[in-house]
């Protein structure tokens, strides 16, 4: 499983006293009003806390569809300059609580997917956001096959196993 997940990642700087702009990445982006420290890393995908630089946040603001933070210990524009297109990143004991039966994408992709008989399907290499409902892309050397995030499709979820068993609607 996913032990970092990455919620941010700052575009620029904002003012004169060290704060950053910040795209959020996350379903919700008042997540950080409850977050005492991240990691910065440059990596989109890969996180390597050897090379993250670990910063407590100071305080949380918003500005349109931005996040704007200030970490502590910064109060020049010189001093986080630097971090301007850095990912921001948690640990999973700082991420979103999860509810029963939901996931974060990051645990399911790469999941090895078999239908309700047992037949190898491939493996989740993608899910797609659309308004009803997440999809996931399973792929196999021949082909993709889209199937809804749904309790009618998705049947169990075994992160011990590494499988995701699944029943096809037909059409699918």
């Amino acid at each position: 499983m996913t032990e970092f997940f990455r919620v941010g990642h700052i575009t620029s700087t904002h003012a004169l006293k060290g704060e950053v702009k910040v795209i959020s990445t996350s379903s919700d982006k008042k997540r950080f009003e409850t977050l005492d420290k991240v990691y910065l890393c440059k990596s989109d995908n890969n996180f390597n806390k050897e090379n993250s630089i670990e910063l407590s946040i100071d305080s949380v603001k918003y500005f349109k569809n931005q996040v704007i933070l200030k970490f502590k210990n910064i109060n020049r524009i010189e001093d986080v300059e630097k971090y301007v297109h850095y990912n921001l990143w948690v640990d999973r004991d700082n991420s979103i609580k999860l509810n029963e039966g939901e996931y974060f994408v990051a645990d399911i992709i790469g999941l090895d997917v078999e239908d309700e008989e047992g037949n190898k399907l491939g493996k989740v290499i993608d899910c797609m956001e659309t308004g009803a409902n997440d999809v996931y892309v399973v792929g196999n050397d021949t082909k993709e096959i889209y199937i809804p995030a749904i309790k009618d499709c998705i049947l169990n979820i075994d992160f011990e196993k590494n499988i995701m068993k699944v029943h096809l609607l037909e059409g699918l």
